[in-house]
Parts: C-alpha cells; structure tokens; sequence
C-alpha cells in the first residue's frame, strides 16, 4: 500500500472515511478483497508471495494498513515483511495499543513502514522510522511513503481533494474513487528526494501510477457509520486497466 487518506470522526454520517491505492509490481500474485479461506473472520487481500495483507479489517472490528518508508540509500533486503505485521494483528486478540508495544523491541526487524491500527479503543499510527507512535484525534490525514502528514506533492493534492468532498458532505462513490485515479505528476523541482532516481521519482509522484511492470494494483474505500455499518469497495488493476470490482457489506464494531 503506498498512498492512503482518511477522515476520522470528520463527517456526521461516517466515523471511518478511507481512500487507499496500493502499488506494486504486477508480476507480483496477489489474492484479491475476500474472506481468507483459512482465517474466515478476516476480509482482506492477500499478498501471495509472503502471505501478509496492505490493508484489512476482521470481524472483531480491527482495522490495519501498512505502507513502506521509502528510503534509496538504506536499503536492506534481509527484514521480515511489513506484510506480516497487519497479518499478525488481524489475528490477534489483543488492542491496538497494547499490539504496538509489543512491536516496539522487534520494529527493527521489518523492513521500513508506516502502520494504521485501529479497534474500539481508536486509531492509531506508528512507524519504525519514528519514535514516538500517535493515538490520533479527528481529523483527516494523508499517509504515502514518508510519515504521516508528510507534504509530497501527490499526498497535498490527495488531501485537498478528498478534504473538499468531505466538507461538502457530498461522498459520492465514484467521485471518491475517480480521486484516486489522477495520473497527473509532479513538477521536478517538487519531487521529494528519497534516494531514487529522478525518473523514478516522476514517475511515482501521480496519485495512480501505472508503468510498464509496476503501477496502482488496487484502489479501496470503507465507509464506516458510527454504528459500525461498514461499506468496502476494491477495484483493481494491472497493466491493460480495470479487472474486478468487489463490494462487501458488514456490521462491525466501531472504529474508536
């Protein structure tokens, strides 16, 4: 999962707002949004190659996703997958709060990332790459490669867009997803430098990414009621454009 945007506890009809678009390469296998067949209480999809998730909830109402921090001159490919770590959760029994400190001794195991957890007890963020994990407040945030909030370009676009939709109160389905379908890039001269090339960078600044063997591979949105109705919707993609459009209805316990 590289870019994400939520509202939490910003809207008067939805708790949860979240827009999501995860990219990868697409020889990557990947198990599309469903029930696992072997953890039926968790609907996520499913990364084939090391059996983790970007991005699920489970029937308890735990919710989780998880980018990478990208950094080109630190990297190690010897760490356990960030994929793990939303999987570990989604199975797990315990909060969110106490899951992160169990993580704390072994964060530097894995390989660089953000991590969205959330249950009853509310929403939180924490990153190997930062020290201090945040309980959030209402609000609405953008998550890509770098921290939480951190202004690139395609993430300030992001927010502004999805902010404006919010404020309006409109929601309508399509609009929110055509947001996470804008192919614009950015200007050289605002790329953020994360140790990668400059082609590289321009071609990972649009919000949706499509290149020869890497690009947008899904795009999500849930919608969660304070009564904990929740509404998940995936499309994806590969390389020729739109496959499979998936919809799920569940009742869940509330995000915070």
């Amino acid at each position: 999962m590289c870019l994400i945007t939520f509202a939490y506890h910003h809207h008067p009809d939805y708790s949860f707002i979240m827009l999501a678009n995860r990219d990868e390469f697409y020889e990557r296998p990947t198990d599309l949004l469903n029930y696992w067949k072997d953890h039926s209480d968790i609907l996520a999809g499913r990364d084939k190659q090391q059996g983790g998730t970007w991005l699920g909830v489970n029937k308890a109402g735990l919710f989780t996703a998880v980018t990478n921090y990208r950094d080109g001159n630190n990297l190690s490919t010897d760490r356990l997958s960030r994929g793990d770590l939303t999987r570990k959760f989604l199975l797990s029994d315990i909060s969110a709060s106490h899951y992160i400190e169990e993580l704390a001794p072994h964060q530097h195991l894995y390989g660089d990332y953000n991590l969205l957890l959330g249950d009853r007890s509310g929403l939180f963020y924490c990153s190997n790459r930062n020290e201090a994990p945040q309980q959030l407040t209402p609000g609405i945030y953008g998550l890509s490669n770098a921290l939480l909030d951190s202004p690139w370009p395609k993430l300030n676009a992001l927010k502004s867009n999805f902010s404006a939709e919010i404020e309006a109160n409109k929601l309508n389905i399509e609009t929110l997803l055509a947001i996470m379908a804008n192919r614009e890039q950015a200007p050289v001269e605002e790329l953020p430098q994360t140790g990668i090339s400059e082609a590289w960078e321009k071609l990972l600044s649009s919000i949706f990414i499509q290149a020869e063997n890497y690009g947008t591979r899904a795009t999500t949105l849930i919608l969660q009621k304070p009564t904990g109705e929740t509404h998940i919707i995936e499309q994806s993609f590969d390389v020729n454009g739109p496959l499979e459009r998936r919809e799920f209805e569940l009742s869940l316990p509330p995000i915070g």
